[in-house]
């Protein structure tokens, strides 16, 4: 959704901060907001106006006509405001057939004017620019300005003049204000365009000897700018519509919204109705809903809303466990339903974002079946098959009624069959599976006409089937081409979107095609290289360009650029690509592009000749001969929707699933696709419904045309009109989804950013209505489409317009492993294993632990590290000393041999890496190495019954020193207060110590003979640390002795002195020490042994 309305007194802010006139506009920042919460002494001492002078209130809650409906007041001071809210703050109002509260009010100074000084000025986008209206009568009673009011249109990227508006718009204007008024407009103007306004409506503007005063303002933005007017907007509250509530379930949705890469939405209708749908789609989730109403629902609809765009397993949960939640809180007396549905995915794998939705199923198993919820499901796409069964296992495990449904049921049957209209199937039938990619022919009736059959991939066909560009001459207008695409057609994909360009190979390898249809990608972020695919069997490079420019210059025979740019690069790449006159389509696949500068790239592509598909579309495709991106899916829809050869029907379309879901129809109820474009889901497409129509008429091949269209624009009408006036003479079967609109209370906005009706001309009912009166043939009701499609093909072939040929089966395709694996068809063995971190899904995981938890815990980092390395959530004691023995072990100064090679290593050059790494291998039994080793000897002896006089015996008679005794500075008289403060905490917290008790025995004797020969903080910390291991209680004894087998001990000397090497490296560069050479007089030069004597 693009174009959203904001409250009025955030549209007076950003007029009054960002609008540059000469105009005395009057009471800037002047407003006041009330809730049924406001301190009114608080709000008096912030304001201090509200004492001094006449007060106008009225709601600010995007409610039309406020001052026919009685709901400002006007002439009051600060009391009669008080008195004048009592009777309507927080209490139900009916307007129109919409019900709410009225809860926030705005207090404006009273302007006391004339009704001559009052004017009306409207600002509003169009396809071609943007209209600017202006009336000399304003207030309550304008009445209807569309036929009343002067209008300009001001075209995209021109400029708006006083000298225009005084001209064009203020003809009825006092002339001794039209000046100020003129200048206003102009600066009014410029701040539409600036802040990227879509709307913006000034009724009345008051013009006075006072100065310029704004009354009452309505408006839009574009919301998909935010990224380019952060600044200027700061932080914008969108209110809902009056008569629907802002839930804080629509915020959760639409922050996991923001903070992703695919589309989520929530719109709650009826927190109490019966029926909620989570529905795959922007498309699809109209045509849900529109179902759901025509059979009757609309009062028990409980929710709108779509998730699209794959979405990860973490989202798909969190969407679904947000819709579970809000229809299990009420019971209803019929129980409730659940419709899980959606077209034909094109890209999605639906058995990963099944995954999330059996995750929320089975945490809300209970509440479900206390609410005796039923759930029905419909999906088609990538590995749908593998989703459908794992979503019928859940049902049979949980008890709870899950009926599902694959391709081979019509995509809205599951409705009728959910709202008790349908018998539902017992055994519905199953389509193939995704992994077999052969068409199964000896089943298969289903013909392809003759005609076309030239233009299939088992025939030949002429090189000229692409309309040639001709050679313009100057001032001349460019013509769009009426061939798109063709078997010979070369595209170069902007973006690396390695899965789509191997998408598009397979499809040209399953038509036949001679070559590859992707010439080249182009890919700024890297330089130019090679990118290995796949052609059949057979592996290919296609080069990788970093500049548009060279792949244009080395690809002479490219004039398609698919964009998968990204939305803000997506508008200055297709502008760079505009300047290259070889190519005349662009697909541009990317969601969320502003509009204004989308109508900017339409406007250069109309004066260039080029076609633009979309933006947010997933683009089109021509049988047996071109496919963009991911359009048509997978390739086993590809073989289903027989879309490997032409057939007679060319359709168009908003949106990219219900594009899908046209192929799967068309398929059923004809001989198949010719053409295929969905031009995408924003209000300003770069290509329109009707520039398609007139292309599908002028093709030969072409018997019959099929529009889904749907609500918001007036294009439609275009078509009504061809048909009408005879330019279209083909038969165009149309149905504009979106007809639920019209009877919910309040304003809905559709999943597709264009999907809404500013005017009554906009519904899908009218243009339903129009389109069927003009001779289009109109279903009754999307469920009645595909009958309606076969009916007039039917009538065709009938009459010898299309005479059906035999199919012909296409060559095989190879399957990549990597989706075989997906599959489950194969398996192989891993090349590693791990099982202490898992990071592909929606966070972190440490040992099971989502890094949520960890912190949520305050585990610290021996809590990390007791995951990490030991898989065991350790006592708090235990991260405590694991902490505490890093702390001491972190530098033992500069002297020590890890240390010394680190500042060496610093002092020559070498980086942070290399030097830390050079103290790191210094490490061993001779340096920081002895936890492991004093671990082993302490507790072989202890184990083995020795007593601690034996112990040392033993290792003296063997000649070995024992490992953890000993220091070169301290000793019994010097004590070292590392170990003392461990021995301290290892007492007081251990349960048992048994390991160090038996260590301070043998210390006992070794110092009696040496004072130095003290259990050292190398030697404490690895007899401390198997007491740890073996009396925490997470471990059974076996586990302990295997971690001090391992070296798990030596780790912590190793991540602990790590942070004094970094330190000494740090402290180097820091004082920026030179090279480094040892002096001589540290150094005994000796001879050879044999050259002494």
């Amino acid at each position: 959704m693009s174009a959203k309305a904001i409250s009025e007194e955030t549209a007076k802010e950003f007029l009054y901060k960002h609008i540059c006139t000469t105009a005395a506009l009057q009471n800037r920042f002047r407003t006041a907001r009330v809730t049924c919460s406001t301190d009114w002494d608080r709000l008096a001492q912030d304001h201090p106006w509200l004492l001094t002078e006449r007060l106008v209130v009225k709601p600010d809650q995007l409610i039309k006509r406020r001052g026919k409906l009685g709901l400002v007041g006007v002439n009051l001071d600060l009391m009669g405001v008080r008195e004048w809210l009592k009777p309507r703050m927080m209490r139900e109002t009916t307007i129109g057939k919409a019900k709410g509260m009225l809860k926030n009010f705005l207090i404006e100074p009273f302007v006391p004017h004339k009704q001559e000084e009052e004017f009306y000025v409207c600002i509003y986008a169009d396809r071609h620019g943007d209209y600017v209206m202006f009336h000399h009568e304003g207030g309550v009673d304008v009445g209807d300005v569309d036929a009343k009011a002067q209008k300009l249109l001001v075209a995209v990227d021109d400029k708006l003049t006083e000298e225009m508006v005084t001209q064009q718009l203020l003809t009825h204007a006092p002339p001794l204000i039209k000046e100020v008024l003129a200048n206003f407009i102009v600066g009014l103007f410029n701040l539409y365009e600036d802040l990227y306004f879509t709307y913006l409506e000034i009724n009345p503007l008051v013009v006075s000897s006072d100065g310029v005063f704004v009354l009452d303002l309505a408006a839009k933005i574009d919301v998909t700018a935010d990224f380019l007017c952060k600044a200027k907007w700061g932080d914008v509250e969108f209110p809902p519509p009056f008569g629907r509530d802002a839930y804080p379930e629509e915020a959760y949705i639409a922050d996991l919204d923001a903070r992703s890469g695919a589309s989520l939405k929530l719109t709650i209708l009826n927190p109490r109705g019966r029926i909620w749908t989570m529905v795959a789609g922007g498309g699809a989730s109209v045509v849900y809903s529109d179902t759901i109403c025509d059979l009757g629902g609309v009062d028990e609809l409980a929710n709108y809303g779509e998730y699209s765009g794959a979405p990860s397993e973490q989202q798909t949960y969190d969407y679904a466990k947000t819709i579970l939640s809000l229809m299990t809180r009420e019971k209803h007396p019929d129980g409730k339903v659940l419709i899980i549905g959606g077209s034909i995915a094109n890209f999605t794998n639906v058995a990963a974002t099944f995954k999330g939705i059996v995750r929320a199923i089975k945490d809300y198993q209970e509440p479900l079946q206390e609410h005796e919820v039923s759930i029905f499901v419909r999906r088609g796409g990538p590995n749908y098959q593998e989703g459908l069964r794992v979503m019928g296992e859940v049902g049979k495990t949980t008890g709870i009624p899950i009926h599902v449904f694959g391709t081979e049921t019509h995509m809205t049957g599951i409705v009728g069959m959910a709202m008790g209209k349908r018998p539902i199937p017992n055994q519905p039938k199953a389509d193939v599976h995704t992994a077999n990619f052969l068409l199964n022919t000896s089943s298969s009736s289903s013909q392809t006409p003759a005609s076309s059959r030239t233009a299939s991939f088992s025939e030949p066909k002429a090189a000229a089937d692409v309309t040639p560009a001709k050679k313009l001459k100057p001032g001349e207008t460019p013509v769009k081409a009426t061939t798109l695409f063709s078997s010979k057609t070369k595209a170069l994909v902007w973006g690396m979107q390695t899965r789509a360009v191997q998408g598009m190979l397979d499809f040209d390898y399953v038509c036949s095609r001679e070559a590859p249809s992707v010439a080249a990608m182009v890919y700024p972020f890297t330089g130019d290289h090679k990118q290995k695919f796949y052609w059949g069997h057979k592996e290919i490079l296609l080069p990788v360009y970093k500049s548009m420019a060279d792949a244009v210059r080395k690809h002479p025979e490219v004039d398609v650029l698919i964009s998968f740019a990204s939305l803000r690069s997506a508008y200055d790449s297709t502008m760079e690509t505009l300047n290259f006159s070889q190519i005349h389509t662009i697909a541009i696949i990317a969601e969320g592009i502003p509009e204004a500068l989308t109508r900017r790239l339409i406007k250069k592509a109309d004066e260039k000749g080029v076609t633009i598909i979309g933006p947010a579309t997933v683009g089109g495709i021509k049988p047996g001969c071109f496919k963009i991106g991911n359009t048509g899916g997978m390739l086993d829809n590809i073989l289903a929707s027989k879309l490997y050869r032409p057939g007679s029907v060319a359709y168009v379309s908003r949106s990219g699933g219900m594009s899908n879901e046209l192929n799967n129809i068309i398929s059923r109820s004809t001989d198949g696709v010719y053409e295929g474009v969905a031009i995408g889901g924003d209000r300003y497409p770069g290509s329109t419904f009707m520039d398609h129509v007139q292309r599908y008429q002028d093709t030969p091949e072409v018997k019959m045309i099929v529009v889904l269209g749907e609500i918001g624009g007036l294009e439609e009408y275009r078509i009504g009109q061809g048909v009408s006036s005879g330019r279209i003479t083909k038969p165009v079967v149309c149905w504009c989804i979106g007809t639920c609109a019209t009877m919910f209370a309040s304003e809905v906005q559709f999943g597709h950013a264009g999907a809404c009706a500013n005017q009554k001309a906009e519904t899908a009912v009218a243009k339903n209505q129009s389109l069927l009166e003009a001779g289009v043939y109109v279903p009754n009701s999307f469920d009645e489409l595909g009958d309606l499609i076969k009916s007039v093909y039917d009538g065709l072939v009938s009459s010898g317009v299309i005479v059906p040929a035999q199919e012909v089966p296409p060559p095989t395709v190879p399957m990549d492993y990597s989706w075989a694996r997906e599959l489950g068809l194969i398996r192989k063995p891993a090349s590693f294993m791990t099982s202490i971190c898992d990071e592909r899904g929606q966070e972190l995981i440490y040992a099971g632990m989502p890094i949520t938890e960890v912190f949520k815990e305050e585990m610290g980092l021996g809590g990390v590290l007791g995951l990490l390395w030991f898989q065991r959530r350790l006592p708090r004691y235990a991260c405590q000393f694991i902490e505490m023995c890093l702390m001491v072990t972190a530098d033992h100064g500069p002297a020590v041999s890890g240390a010394h090679n680190t500042i060496v290593c610093a002092r020559a050059g070498k980086d942070l890496v290399s030097s830390l790494t050079s103290g790191l291998l210094t490490i061993g039994d001779r340096f920081g190495g002895a936890l492991d080793a004093a671990a082993k000897q302490f507790s072989g002896a202890f184990d083995s019954g020795m007593l601690p006089m034996e112990f040392v015996n033993k290792m003296k008679k063997d000649g070995k020193l024992i490992m953890g005794i000993g220091h070169r500075v301290k000793s019994i008289n010097n004590p070292d207060m590392r170990v003392q403060i461990l021995k301290d905490f290892v007492k007081q917290h251990f349960p048992a110590h048994q390991l160090l008790d038996y260590a301070l025995e043998v210390e006992k004797i070794t110092t009696s003979k040496k004072p130095n020969l003290i259990l050292n903080v190398d030697g404490f910390i690895g007899v401390a640390f198997v007491d740890l291991l073996r009396t925490c209680g997470g471990f059974t004894r076996d586990e302990a002795d295997e971690f001090i087998e391992i070296g798990a001990l030596n780790g912590i000397f190793v991540l602990g002195r790590s942070m004094g090497f970094i330190g000494h490296y740090l402290d180097q560069k820091r004082l920026k020490q030179g090279l480094y050479r040892h002096p001589w007089d540290d150094i005994s030069y000796v001879l050879p042994e044999h050259m002494t004597m």
